[in-house]
């Protein structure tokens, strides 16, 4: 699966993108946050306030209790503001 990230996500992520392999259980949104928090202290730094974060599963947008089944592309990304 490949997993995306933009905007503040990725500068404290430090990765734009990568390809992953999840644990099986892992199956929501939510519960991948909770797994990408693990990798890391720069996963947990940028899923700290996972709740404002933004998440797109094949490019539709998702509440973070949807399900990830056969999803081929998970994006993260922060709320965006307009002007």
């Amino acid at each position: 699966m490949r997993l995306l990230y933009f905007a503040w996500v990725k500068e404290k992520t430090g990765v734009a993108a990568e390809d992953v392999t999840l644990p099986e259980s892992v199956a929501t949104v939510a519960e991948l946050i909770a797994w990408l928090k693990t990798r890391g202290p720069e996963f947990a730094n940028a899923f700290d306030q996972a709740e404002v974060i933004r998440t797109a599963i094949d490019q539709a947008h998702v509440h973070q209790d949807a399900k990830i089944g056969e999803a081929r592309e998970i994006a993260f990304f922060p709320p965006v503001t307009g002007g």
